[in-house]
């Protein structure tokens, strides 16, 4: 499938969340440096689709695709910014997603989790297994925010970064599948408005035929009336002529007749 602004608004995205996610274990003393070249690739892959986009706008001016350019290309050099920057400054291109279906994700990897304050509990007794309430209570894994919403996305607290990735990445292919739907459905409807076109054409031959036989036909009735026309004229020109012709015939008769 060739490349197109939503697929590198999405794909801006994943490199969005990969680096929230980065800065988020910057933040929390864990090691960062695992998704680097996973990132380096995502934003060598959105240079590349930018690339291919303005030459493709080179040959064909496409203003669908002129009018993203420019936002595409402040994404990346942020995105560039930010991943070589060492600090753990978050720009507002990086906390905000392109897909609006993605704010929940872009939620989650904005939060910070609490860090348990550290406590001593010294005991005479542990006897962790006389009460099963208190036992359950202790034991379940901490949540940022639970909730109950089914609506809600897939908790994420409990992934590390690899499985993150993984999960965002199958995110992208069914989004990739989605547009590959969109681009054959509109692929037929390029088919279907070529044949149409095709037909137009041949009905404006049909037509164009017509009209050159009725400017055919309307010259030879053009020419029929100007004899037409001439002959009548000439006949009222020559009347008299005729007029007199025949009274000299009728005089001569009488005096042929009256002798």
């Amino acid at each position: 499938m060739s490349t197109n602004p939503p697929q590198l608004f999405l794909l801006a995205d994943h490199i969005k969340l990969s680096l929230l996610e980065r800065q988020r274990a910057i933040s929390l003393n864990l090691p960062s440096h695992s998704q680097d070249s996973q990132i380096s690739r995502s934003l060598d892959q959105l240079r590349s689709g930018i690339e291919s986009l303005e030459s493709q706008v080179e040959d064909t001016s496409d203003e669908s695709i002129t009018s993203q350019l420019p936002r595409l290309r402040t994404q990346l050099n942020e995105l560039s910014s930010q991943f070589s920057s060492s600090t753990s400054t978050t720009s507002p291109t990086l906390t905000q997603p392109n897909d609006p279906s993605l704010s929940a994700d872009f939620a989650a990897a904005k939060s910070n989790p609490r860090q348990a304050s550290k406590s001593v509990r010294f005991t005479d007794n542990d006897d962790t297994g006389a009460d099963p309430n208190r036992s359950a209570l202790f034991n379940q894994p901490y949540r940022d925010d639970p909730s109950h919403d089914p609506e809600a996305p897939p908790d994420q607290s409990h992934l590390d970064n690899q499985q993150i990735h993984e999960y965002h990445s199958q995110v992208l292919r069914e989004q990739d599948d989605q547009l590959d739907t969109l681009s054959a459905s509109i692929g037929r409807q390029r088919e279907l408005s070529m044949q149409i076109g095709d037909e137009l054409d041949g009905q404006v031959m049909l037509l164009d035929e017509v009209e050159e036989g009725v400017d055919r036909h309307d010259a030879q009735f053009r020419r029929a009336r100007g004899r037409l026309d001439r002959f009548s004229r000439k006949a009222r020109e020559n009347w008299s002529l005729t007029v007199i012709v025949v009274l000299i015939i009728i005089l001569v008769l009488l005096i042929i007749i009256t002798k």
